[in-house]
Formats: C-alpha cells, sequence, structure tokens
C-alpha cells in the first residue's frame, strides 16, 4: 500500500534578483537577472516530495489572483492533490521577494497574505486526507495555532508527524510533543534549544534539549557539513555532498520533502537523510525555488 504525505503550510509567489552580492542598506546595485516561480515553504516541500515519488496531497491558502491559479495549476502538474488548496477572496496570494549573492546566500522578505489566513476549518476540511496519510509534514510560515491543531489531530490518530521549523520562533512543549522529528537548520536549532551552536558537541547538546522538550527525534541541517541526528538517543554525523553552490533558497525544502519521502517508503531515518542529502545538493547547483527541485530520475542511489 502506497504510504501517502500530507503537506500542511504556504504557497508565496518567489520573486528573485540574483546579483555579485547582496546590496548594503539603502544601497542600490544594478544588473541582477531576474526569475518568477512559485515557491512558499509548504509548497516547496510539496512539490519536492512529488517529484521524488512521493504521494503528496498540499493543504494550503491562496488568493484569487494569477499568482494562486497559476501555483494551484503548476501543483496540479507535478501531480499533487490540490483538493484542499482553498482560495481566499478577501486576501492576496503570499509573494517573496528574494536576493541571491554570487555564493548562493540571501535574503529574503516575505508578504503573507492568504498564508496568515490558513485555519482549523481549513484543516478540518482535509481531515480525511490527514487520516488516510502516514506522514504529515509542516513549516511556520502559517500561523501556529493552525500547526499546534494539525499536529494535535495528526498525532491522536499515530501518523509521523514532521516539522521544520521555519522561520523560527519560540514553540510550546505542548507542540513539540506531538513531534516524530524536527528537521532545523543550525539558526533555528540555537534559537529553539538556546545552545549557541559552535562545534559537533553542541550541535549534540541541542539536539539534546530538544529531545528533552518532548521532540522524538531531531536532524539538525549543516549545510554542505552534511547533517547530524538524534534518533532514539543515539547520534549520527552523515556527511554532506561536495558541489558549487548556486542558490540555496530551497536546500531546506528539498531535505524536508525528501526526508518524507524516504520515510513513506520505508527507509532509517539515516538512509533518509543520506537521500535528502544528495536531493539538496542538486539543489543548491541550480537557481530559483520550485524551478530548482531534483526528480526521483536525477538522485543517484
Amino acid at each position: 500500500m502506497e504510504q501517502k504525505i500530507v503537506v500542511v503550510g504556504s504557497c508565496n509567489t518567489d520573486m528573485v534578483i540574483s546579483m555579485e552580492r547582496l546590496p548594503l542598506p539603502g544601497e542600490t546595485l544594478l544588473g541582477g537577472q531576474f526569475l518568477m516561480n512559485p515557491g512558499g515553504k509548504g509548497a516547496n516541500q510539496a512539490v519536492a516530495a512529488a517529484r521524488l515519488g512521493g504521494s503528496v496531497t498540499l493543504v494550503a491558502k491562496v488568493g484569487t489572483d494569477p499568482f494562486g491559479s497559476r501555483a494551484i495549476e503548476q501543483y496540479a502538474a507535478d501531480g499533487i492533490d490540490v483538493r484542499y488548496v482553498n482560495t481566499d477572496p478577501s486576501h492576496p496570494s503570499g509573494v517573496a521577494l528574494i536576493m541571491v549573492d554570487s555564493q548562493g546566500e540571501n535574503c529574503i522578505a516575505v508578504a503573507s497574505g492568504a498564508n496568515a489566513h490558513l485555519t482549523a476549518k481549513d484543516v478540518d476540511h482535509a481531515k480525511q486526507a490527514i487520516a488516510s496519510a502516514h506522514i504529515v509534514l509542516m513549516q511556520l510560515e502559517i500561523p501556529l495555532i493552525t500547526v499546534e491543531y494539525v499536529a494535535h489531530i495528526a498525532r491522536q490518530s499515530g501518523k509521523l508527524v514532521v516539522l521544520n521549523p521555519a522561520p523560527a520562533h519560540p514553540l510550546p512543549e505542548s507542540l513539540l510533543r506531538n513531534l516524530y522529528l524536527l528537521i532545523a537548520n543550525e539558526s533555528e536549532a540555537e534559537q529553539l534549544s538556546g545552545i549557541p551552536i559552535t562545534d559537533m558537541d553542541s550541535v549534540a547538546r541541542a539536539t539534546d534539549v530538544l529531545c528533552a522538550k518532548g521532540v522524538a527525534n531531531v536532524v539538525i541541517t549543516l549545510g554542505s557539513r552534511g547533517a547530524f541526528i538524534r534518533e532514539h538517543g543515539c547520534y549520527h554525523q552523515i556527511p554532506g555532498q561536495q558541489v558549487k553552490a548556486v542558490d540555496a533558497t530551497a536546500a531546506g525544502d528539498t531535505f524536508c520533502g525528501a526526508v518524507c519521502v524516504a520515510l513513506a517508503e520505508g527507509k532509517s531515518l539515516t538512509e533518509a537523510v543520506r537521500f535528502a542529502n544528495r536531493c539538496a545538493a542538486i539543489t543548491v547547483t541550480r537557481m530559483g525555488a520550485q524551478s530548482s527541485l531534483p526528480y526521483r530520475s536525477e538522485v543517484k542511489g
């Protein structure tokens, strides 16, 4: 039986300008290249999982504008079940303005729009999809109260709840206790644990703190250095893939989607992280968010 993944999260349209370097405050730089394509962490992770072979349903909200309708068409073209992507006549679709430098570093400003109005009522319409899923994946670009509600009902029905705490802000332990897996980068792990991350020992201590707060398992992504796993009290460091980074915008989203696909296929968490590293390494060699997400046929192993 095919194991299904439900992604509950944000949909944006990304407007990306690539520059030699990022502008300083008050500075204008000319000569950048422009790219526009669908983004948002929820949609990115859903598309990543679908392209990597997952059976994916997206629960989200967009506006009744061209950005929203175009995004839904593209999600459907990637094989995602979009029945629960609702339209909001009162708020526009979310938009992200992204600047990327020649080293792949970026800065991002987001106007949340309809994403900020994804409610428990919207989730209730998708309860059947959640009930039939194996994994529920979320992020923090939608209201925290909605994330908490989804985590509660999904955990109550025996689902694996995976949270990517981005953008990071304090989380109640009532939410953390419902998580099978927390996937955080170094900055997010620092903010959530209170442990400054300077080396592998401090990475391990951050995972200890997060698990003490109630999370079952933790993965901390370390960029080119790979990832660190705490699973059932055991630690594993997974080396990264060495590639020339062009744009890291969607690397974390690819990683999260890939982990969920591998887990849905019955792989261990360690195997899932190795697979996700390979997928994310492909993403950073390309510009854009969803335009950079790899297909399963591109991934070795």
